[in-house]
């Protein structure tokens, strides 16, 4: 039995040409086909973010060769690209929303000169989520957490929760802070809305040790072949941060 989850890290999945920068936002739809057709072909057991809790909560085992598939933004080709591959091997995945955004432009893009594909609306939402999606929170506005006051922090938080539910009709229970950027304040946030897991950018696998707020996730990046797949998969990459033993420190590990 394995003791530990690999939570993968994906944002856009498409049709990208090749790039220099910001390669951890990007996968290439063709290769995302090729890695998930290699965990099916090896045995690898994809798990929903509902039940990753349940093995770190030790309410089930961690099963061998277990990983989640998560997908930070909520753009809407994960839904051309990303969602009949899923399907196809029978995989869960869980989408990150960002609640003010829902069928605009992804804003933030612009500062990079960079193009600003749309994030799915309500509409497209409700209709994977009928198909089998699982969505989750993204804050409000995609805003740097840890940068904010406790007040802003706490709004970001409570607003795209209760945002989501109302799009959704049921409970959102899993958080994901953009950029990475977290520190006591915005975990204590989470947990006070009712958040039940949160992720993080610290690259690692996640074990029963780790504080379900603070998972940290391995993010797949443009430029990983089949090579780097593996790689990504059995590399353990520690130390983690003691983050939740310093309550002054501050997080912010990823590019977008």
């Amino acid at each position: 039995m394995s003791e530990s989850i690999n939570i993968l890290m994906y944002h856009q999945v498409g049709d990208f040409p090749p790039m220099k920068g910001h390669r951890s936002t990007y996968c290439h739809h063709k290769r995302f086909a090729r890695q998930m057709a290699y965990l099916a072909r090896f045995g690898y057991t994809v798990l929903s973010m509902d039940q990753v809790l349940a093995c770190l909560r030790g309410e089930r085992p961690i099963p061998h060769k277990a990983v989640a598939l998560t997908f930070d933004d909520g753009y809407e080709n994960f839904y051309e690209y990303a969602w009949p591959v899923l399907q196809k091997h029978g995989f869960p995945a869980m989408v990150y929303l960002i609640s003010d955004l829902l069928g605009q432009p992804s804003s933030w893009f612009a500062a990079d000169g960079r193009a600003t594909p749309p994030l799915m609306s309500a509409a497209r939402v409700r209709q994977l989520r009928g198909e089998g999606v699982d969505f989750g929170s993204h804050t409000a506005s995609h805003i740097r957490l840890a940068e904010q006051d406790t007040a802003r922090i706490r709004e970001e938080i409570g607003r795209s929760k209760a945002t989501l539910e109302d799009v959704l009709g049921e409970a959102v229970d899993h958080f994901c802070y953009p950029f990475g950027s977290h520190d006591r304040r915005a975990v204590d946030a989470v947990a006070d809305a009712g958040f039940r897991s949160a992720t993080t950018c610290v690259r690692a696998p996640a074990t029963m040790a780790d504080d379900p707020l603070t998972l940290p996730r391995k993010a797949i990046s443009y430029g990983d072949n089949l090579l780097g797949y593996f790689w990504r998969l059995h590399m353990k990459n520690t130390p983690k941060h003691a983050f939740i033993r310093r309550p002054g420190e501050t997080f912010d590990t990823s590019p977008a």
